[in-house]
């Protein structure tokens, strides 16, 4: 599994908008400004956050974005999930068909338990945690 750069940008504003989370719309200048991603970037990923609901957003001079619950409320794993797409490990795990090789695949009880694995541990770690983590 590889978190793409889309990922990891999705975390990092969201864990921005965690860190300055005092119920103010934070405009994206800022956050690009902090993280030194791109504007043009950001728009996309905050594109994203926004349809999903993760983020709310307003228009005008102090516009700009913020977190709509609880930094408990965000798992690492629905963050990275909504960019994502999947995170499964193969590519036969990502699909909704499956693999036609599934009944006779040797390998494929250790790719379901490590995305077991993997998404348990990002599931159980929410912004609040990341921004007690030291």
């Amino acid at each position: 599994m590889r978190i793409s750069t889309k990922g990891r940008y999705a975390l990092k504003v969201m864990i921005d908008l965690a860190q300055h989370n005092d119920g103010t719309y934070i405009s994206l200048k800022e956050i690009a400004a902090r993280q030194d991603i791109s504007i043009k970037y950001l728009e996309a990923i905050v594109g994203i956050l926004n349809k999903a609901g993760f983020v709310g957003s307003q228009r005008g001079k102090s516009g700009g974005y913020r977190l709509l619950r609880d930094t408990g409320e965000y798992t690492a794993g629905s963050i990275l999930k909504i960019a994502e797409g999947s995170l499964a490990p193969v590519s036969c795990l990502d699909g909704a068909s499956g693999c036609e090789k599934a009944d006779e695949c040797t390998s494929l009880p250790l790719w379901r338990n490590l995305d077991r694995v993997v998404d348990d541990y990002l599931e159980s770690v929410t912004l609040k945690d990341i921004l007690e983590m030291k």
